[in-house]
């Protein structure tokens, strides 16, 4: 399989459609979910890039935020938050490719997005979230912390290449490894949180 097609819409709505989703948990991941928790200001603009069937989007929705936009390259998994969340909000569901994406928020979640990348397009991530960020904005999430191969999605990397790839734009407020991941996901990631230069 040639790496461009993983970026192709085609590639991520046959995932859906085929239930070939191994990466979808069927919950929010914890670390998400205790950042989350810790969060006062309800009124924040959040993103989700390649946010697929949206458990962050539902959980942040149900605990008070009102600004949650979910952004994917696929319908079928913006239909499925549709369908368990029918009053999130049809204009925070974005069917677009990410790098086409314009506006601006004042934290973006990583959640499986960066991994399912094409690795050529890591720089051209961080300089995309930097530009979707606002002023002191945050990226936080999870990335994998394990070999870099050419087979993926999922695609590995590790500390000190997130540190050569952020640091130029970003503060590295935290990038270590995560204590609570989930079981299968144990020793292989890494809890972030990136603020805007």
């Amino acid at each position: 399989m040639k790496k461009t097609i993983k970026l192709d819409k085609l590639y991520w709505e046959a995932k859906y459609e085929q239930q070939k989703t191994g990466w979808d948990i069927g919950y929010i991941s914890t670390p998400i979910k205790e950042y989350i928790d810790q969060l006062k200001d309800k009124t924040i603009k959040i993103l989700i890039p390649g946010g697929g069937n949206g458990y962050e989007a539902e959980y942040l929705l149900k605990s008070g935020f009102k600004n949650v936009n979910v952004l994917d390259i696929a319908a079928q998994p913006l239909k499925n938050l549709q369908k368990r969340s029918p009053n999130f909000s049809k204009n925070q569901l974005i069917q677009q490719d990410f790098f086409e994406h314009s506006k601006t928020y004042d934290l973006i979640i990583e959640q499986t997005f960066f991994c399912a990348l094409d690795p050529v397009l890591r720089e051209k991530y961080a300089n995309k979230m930097f530009d979707l960020l606002n002023p002191k904005g945050k990226l936080i999430g999870v990335l994998f912390d394990f070999e870099l191969t050419n087979e993926g999605p999922p695609f590995g990397g590790s500390l000190i290449e997130y540190i050569q790839l952020f640091y130029a734009k970003f503060e590295i407020k935290i990038l270590e490894k995560c204590y609570n991941s989930i079981k299968p996901r144990k020793g292989k990631e890494l809890f972030f949180i990136f603020e805007k230069k």
